[in-house]
């Protein structure tokens, strides 16, 4: 257990709402396997109060903290850097104040993405043709990831066609030779699905029974899939079932919550992150 003292810095994760975030368990965990006098909390900040919130850190003496749905977009007006992947992504998911008080904004989940795909695909997804759901803060890290790997062509299914666009319009400067295409969630054909090679669910679609995924997506999926989703709860999403039943290789967002946290560690820390650590606690 995290001991609190005079001295400790803290970080913590901003949002709303952050009571179920397994952050907490993950970075005080690794604080005390390597002895370090850090402690993390769950900070809920609704929406109207971001800029209060951002501003107050460096009075508070915070080392820094995580940011999460909604904020993840709101808090980059608040900061005095960017890093290029919060820059290109336009959402920040770790904050760093350095020792003047400056703030810089960080993304790692573009590396939590890419790393997590990598402990599955050790080959790589050079070549690869993707179908990606979403247009997000968590559909844009996976998408600029995956430019950078190499990936061959990348279809962005969304239900609000002008999202998908603006993701491509953001992205296609780091990638102009990747052929990008954008097609309405509703629409989405089984052909499309078939001619995946990896399939990336970066939507709340499978976290709730009332968010259902489309019935055209899961009954598509077949042996030869890599299937990815940034998702993460107590049950494997729909999506991710039925790539387990069809043998298919499969990686859930516990994966991608572990990498980005490990990532957000080191830049707070300095020290490598006891990865291991990170993701046991996750899972008790």
């Amino acid at each position: 257990m995290t001991t609190i003292s005079g001295t400790t810095r803290l970080t913590g994760i901003i949002g709303w709402p952050v009571a179920h975030s397994l952050s907490p368990a993950m970075h005080n965990a690794a604080f005390a396997a390597l002895g370090l006098d850090m402690a993390y909390v769950a900070l809920p900040v609704p929406p109207a109060r971001v800029a209060a919130a951002v501003g107050g850190l460096a009075a508070l003496g915070f080392r820094g903290v995580n940011v999460t749905m909604p904020h993840k977009a709101a808090v980059l007006a608040h900061l005095d850097a960017l890093s290029d992947d919060a820059r290109l992504i336009g959402a920040v998911n770790t904050i760093v104040v350095d020792d003047e008080g400056a703030l810089a904004g960080h993304n790692t989940d573009v590396g939590g993405f890419v790393a997590a795909l990598a402990e599955v695909v050790p080959e790589g997804v050079t070549g690869a043709a993707v179908l990606l759901l979403g247009a997000g803060g968590a559909a844009r890290a996976a998408a600029l990831g995956l430019a950078r790997l190499g990936i061959a062509g990348c279809t962005v299914a969304v239900r609000r066609p002008q999202q998908g666009e603006e993701l491509v319009r953001a992205l296609s400067p780091v990638a102009p030779r990747l052929r990008f295409g954008v097609v309405a969630l509703d629409e989405l054909d089984g052909a499309a699905v078939r001619a995946a090679d990896l399939v990336v669910n970066a939507t709340p679609l499978g976290m709730e029974e009332s968010l259902k995924v489309p019935a055209v997506l899961v009954d598509n999926i077949r042996r030869d899939h890599i299937v990815y989703d940034v998702v993460y709860g107590q049950r494997p999403t729909t999506p991710l079932t039925r790539a387990r039943a069809q043998g298919a290789r499969a990686i859930d967002g516990s994966a991608m919550l572990a990498w980005q946290a490990a990532l957000a560690f080191e830049l707070w820390t300095g020290r490598a992150a006891p990865l291991d650590v990170m993701r046991s606690a996750a899972r008790r």
